[in-house]
């Protein structure tokens, strides 16, 4: 499981009137809704970066390798089809990728992850993928973050009791009664969220078809270990999260903020916006016995090498530098793809886009695509951007104590969901110290999905106006930072320091207005 970006990965079918039902088959298109799991340590030499990997054609074309991308063609690989992935960074992993500095190697992705270490049908979706292949990841073990609230700072650890001290301490002793009740109620039905992994997890009627053509047996087990009640409470799993604290009428202040704190780290949304199912999941790993968080060693860059490992061994080639300008389609189906030096890649069976659903819209030719897709795509709505903070400096004027993550709320009233109010920082060099030079710390902070991006809009990149914004934008995380790291650190004495914007986001990712991704309900038009 990664916290925020959750990556999930679905499909969806912008198809003309005249395709039939094997062109339906044969034309989907595939997208990972999020941004946001690690990507390459950049050990692609440069040759491999710039070179194009055997014939233009395959049986599937796979346009990007985010984390979505990677897993889908990994697997066509696994199952013998002809795979061809087309990235037009150098370095793999979308808007996951991580990239090297100065001898600082920094994650432009999530850093909090539980669940590698698991293995079987109820094991996180990317280690399912990951085992497919015959890949590991080597994690560190920790089991605690640090949270900067109004209420004040404290170590949070994960597990079943360790969490009711904080709420001793910190809130008040109806917190710690609503907590149980929280508890109580939903880790029964916890048995039914895992026997249903979020791979398959959908807020439409097609979840049916899914969970019932290949978790049936895994479900209806599930539902009489938990007897009637629980089987009962398990039709909510696909409702928003915010019904059941509602159901159980639970109204302390700080519990109310913690689980919208927890929905966002997840899913970038509030309680109200995530499907029951994900966050029942979610405590099922971080609230049981023996629980534990991981961090990869030798950074998240490891997941996406282990996806492109897996890709190879298997078959699948992967193509950098390839920048994809339209998708081709004749006789209603996607047939292939033209790069922008003009080359065309034939595909001879599918393309799957691993584009934000905007960027793949307008991939396609305008003609193909239906009114009513058209119309649907464009008025779905977007999850902001993001600020980012990559710093690189000497470990020796810091705390001794610093930990690999640290989440800053500044006003439980403004929402965690408003812009410049949570500000995610992760220092992995404190579990993973290849990460930066000897003695030396990297880090990463960023606003998480909230930064909004008409403040950006129509800026040149090389003014002076946009250098103020992004200095008066970023300052906010460099106070998260200051308060984090301690009193020895010094802004002045990093050796890395770079600020990225919304802009930043949209050149280097291609993602439209920078965006998150789509910014859905839960159970509302998430089929598209």
């Amino acid at each position: 499981m990664a916290a925020f970006p959750n990556n999930t990965l679905r499909s969806f079918k912008p198809l003309s009137p005249t395709f039939n039902s094997s062109t339906v088959r044969n034309s989907v298109l595939a997208r990972n809704s999020v941004s946001q799991v690690p990507s390459s340590t950049g050990a692609v030499s440069a040759k491999e970066k710039r070179s194009f990997p055997g014939k233009p054609e395959a049986d599937v074309v796979v346009i990007g390798s985010g984390i979505g991308g990677l897993c889908c063609a990994g697997l066509l690989a696994r199952y013998q089809q002809d795979v061809l992935v087309l990235e037009s960074h150098d370095l793999p992993g979308g808007a996951a990728h991580s990239f090297d500095i100065k001898g600082f190697k920094f994650d432009s992705g999530p850093s909090l992850f539980s669940g590698f270490q698991s293995k079987g049908p109820q094991a996180n979706p990317l280690s399912q993928v990951l085992d497919a292949l015959g890949e590991t990841i080597p994690c560190a073990s920790y089991d605690s973050w640090m949270v900067y609230l109004p209420e004040g700072e404290f170590l949070s650890r994960i597990g079943p009791t360790e969490f009711y001290k904080d709420l001793e301490k910190y809130a008040s002793a109806n917190a710690v009664r609503e907590w149980k009740k929280l508890l109580d109620a939903i880790l029964p039905l916890s048995a039914a969220a895992m026997a249903l992994p979020p791979l398959s997890i959908r807020g439409d009627l097609g979840v049916l078809s899914t969970a019932a053509a290949r978790y049936a047996p895994s479900l209806l087990k599930s539902f009489v270990q938990m007897g009637p009640q629980g089987a009962l409470g398990a039709t909510k799993l696909l409702r928003p999260f915010s019904e059941i604290i509602d159901s159980l009428e639970l109204k302390d202040p700080f519990i109310r903020n913690w689980v919208d704190l927890l929905a966002f780290l997840l899913a970038g949304v509030k309680s109200n916006g995530i499907l029951s199912a994900e966050m029942i999941y979610m405590f099922a790993e971080w609230y049981k016995p023996g629980c534990c968080l991981e961090y990869p060693l030798h950074g998240s860059g490891a997941i996406v090498d282990g996806l492109v490992r897996g890709l190879k061994k298997f078959g699948g080639r992967i193509s950098l530098g390839s920048h994809v300008e339209k998708i081709v389609v004749e006789n209603g189906r996607a047939t292939g793809v033209k790069l922008r030096s003009g080359q065309f890649i034939r595909a001879k069976k599918a393309v799957v886009s691993n584009a934000s659903m905007w960027d793949t819209l307008n991939l396609l030719p305008k003609e193909v695509v239906p009114k009513s897709y058209l119309d649907r795509t464009k008025t779905t709505p977007q999850c902001e951007s993001f600020m980012h903070l990559h710093l690189g400096f000497d470990a020796e004027d810091v705390r001794k104590d610093l930990g690999i993550h640290h989440i800053v709320v500044n006003d439980w009233d403004r929402g965690v969901d408003a812009d410049q109010n949570v500000v995610l920082i992760s220092v992995p060099s404190v579990l993973s110290p290849d990460l930066a030079p000897p003695g030396k710390h990297v880090l990463h902070a960023y606003l998480p999905g909230t930064e909004p991006f008409d403040l950006w809009k129509g800026f040149d990149r090389k003014s002076s106006a946009y250098k103020e914004l992004k200095a008066e934008r970023s300052e906010v995380m460099w106070r998260a930072v200051e308060r984090a790291v301690g009193p020895g650190f010094s802004r002045e004495k990093c050796e890395v320091k770079l600020v990225g914007s919304p802009l930043t986001h949209q050149r280097f990712l291609r993602r439209n207005r920078g965006t998150y991704g789509p910014a859905i309900q839960a159970g509302y038009r998430s089929s598209s």
